[in-house]
């Protein structure tokens, strides 16, 4: 269904009822259908299940810069570092300023659109059906002008563009900081595994150092024709099976070194140098606050981009909605017209139309209730998966939070182990030099040792990433380093203090769900 334009020529009436129309429509603009966005009700826990009596407390905390709490200069130049140039953090960056240009787009739906138009043609024809010879006729045509229109954003269909994108940018800069989240725990786990690695090659060659030791004696108890060839051997071989896992070691720590490199933006072995200084496994402090179950909903990059989304899908159902209904257009033309290009600025040259423009859909009913049907369908699925995230987030949490616990426990068993080890090699020693007991019992020993020293080691390491896992889970990190609202073509910005630009960051102190869309 169409209403018809009408042309006429300028007058201070035509502006008047044009002005009269624009101000009406403009007050239905008011109008909308489809869904409120509403919060939906998510009861989280009290208190986390896992309770860590000595190592935690449950204070609310600022996680903004949980990697300085190991007291490490270079992992603390390292996170800085990733933060400069890791590509995963530059390409979320890029998402986002493809997401605000997107937005802009979308705002231009709530604008009038304003086109200059200009052309010339030159016409000659002839009539032949008159029976006399043909008189050619030559015409042209001078036009100038400029068209406008308008669609009246009724129901809302518009204001919804616009709401869908807006939620659309705010969750590319959760994902953005979900990415910034991800790298710096990547940067800080693999940081702590190559100093695990160190500490594991730092053993592994001081028990190379004393198996050989070992060996040396026994090849001179041998060439005295104090103890049998079989000691030797032993000797021998317990040595070449230490020997054994240097290489899986070096070639561990060379590949964790190599991934470093690339989550810094720099290309694998750049990093050897700095990482060659030797240095111990960070050490955890020994009081670490969580905080409450809530701050994680206000925290987790994931959960935020989750909401948006949700929000993303609501004013979708909101738009299909409007699709029910009318679609008015207002449009016009002022221009100037002439057969000579001389009398084209004069007033009588003036050309002008106005006139409003309806379309509605009347015969595609089904297939539109049925679109809404699928919007629909999805944010209940948008719902469902932000619900799965917040459960996701908690698991991480628990589980982490279980590790670090429990691998507390973990090290003080190992440490004793290894302390008893110790004494039990010493012992032996000096009871096989004594000739008060056999070699096998100095193998056992130096084996055990061996192998207890690099449990250790690896329990050390496993305490720091349990640690580090905790405080990625809990979101913590892109608070005090938010790069994701600057343009990635500057440098970040490095100062933790500065204020975030509110109006592209999404308020989620309450999370919302859609309500029920009316298809009236």
């Amino acid at each position: 269904m169409h209403i018809s334009k009408r042309t006429f020529r300028l007058s201070s009436g035509s502006f008047g009822f044009a002005a009269l129309l624009v101000g009406s429509a403009g007050l239905l603009g008011a109008c909308s259908v489809g869904p409120e966005y509403t919060a939906p009700s998510i009861e989280l826990p009290s208190q986390f299940q896992t309770q860590l009596e000595e190592a935690m407390g449950n204070e609310q905390i600022e996680l903004g810069e949980w990697w300085t709490l190991f007291d490490d200069e270079l992992l603390n130049a390292f996170i800085d570092r990733s933060l400069e140039s890791n590509l995963d953090i530059q390409e979320a960056l890029y998402r986002i300023q493809e997401s605000r240009a997107l937005r802009g787009v979308a705002g231009t739906n709530l604008l009038p659109t304003i086109d200059a138009t200009g052309s010339y043609s030159r016409t000659e024809s002839s009539n032949r059906d008159s029976g006399i010879a043909p008189t050619p006729r030559i015409s042209n045509s001078y036009r100038l002008g400029i068209d406008a229109s308008w669609e009246i954003d009724l129901w809302g269909r518009n204001r919804g563009i616009v709401d869908e994108s807006q939620a659309e940018l705010e969750a590319a800069i959760e994902d953005g900081r979900d990415v910034l989240v991800a790298v710096m725990g990547e940067v800080a786990l693999n940081y702590v595994e190559a100093r695990t690695f160190q500490e594991r090659l730092r053993l592994a060659y001081a028990n190379v150092d004393l198996q050989e030791k070992t060996l040396k004696f026994t090849q001179s108890q041998f060439d005295a024709n104090l103890v049998s060839k079989l000691d030797v051997s032993q000797a021998r071989s317990n040595l070449e099976s230490t020997k054994s896992a240097v290489p899986t070691l070096i070639a561990g720590l060379q590949m964790i070194e190599h991934r470093i490199a690339v989550l810094l933006g720099v290309f694998p072995g750049e990093l050897r140098a700095e990482l060659q200084a030797i240095a111990p496994i960070p050490t955890p402090p020994a009081q670490i606050m969580i905080g409450v179950p809530s701050d994680v909903i206000r925290q987790r990059a994931d959960i935020r981009a989750a909401e948006r989304n949700l929000a993303a899908q609501t004013a979708r159902v909101g738009i299909a909605t409007a699709d029910l209904y009318p679609r008015l257009t207002l449009s016009g033309e002022i221009g100037l017209s002439a057969a000579n290009s001389g009398d084209l600025f004069s007033s009588a040259a003036r050309t002008g139309q106005f006139g409003p423009s309806l379309v509605w859909n009347l015969f595609n009913r089904k297939a539109l209730h049925d679109q809404i049907k699928a919007e629909d369908a999805i944010v209940s699925q948008s719902l469902a998966i932000y619900e799965r995230t917040i459960l996701q987030a908690f698991e991480e949490i628990e589980n982490a939070m279980v590790q670090f616990d429990q691998e507390q426990i973990r090290v003080e068993h190992l440490r004793l182990a290894v302390v008893d080890a110790r004494v039990a090699v010493e012992l032996s020693s000096d009871r096989y030099r004594q000739g008060l007991t056999d070699f096998q019992s100095v193998i056992d020993t130096q084996s055990r040792l061996f192998e207890l020293e690099d449990l250790l080691a690896r329990s050390q390491g496993d305490i720091a990433t349990a640690l580090v896992r905790l405080y990625k889970s809990l979101g913590g990190g892109w608070s005090s380093r938010d790069i994701m609202l600057q343009d990635p073509d500057q440098a970040p910005d490095q100062n933790p203090n500065q204020e975030p630009d509110q109006s592209d960051t999404p308020h989620t102190d309450t999370h919302p769900a859609p309500s029920q869309e009316d298809e009236s």
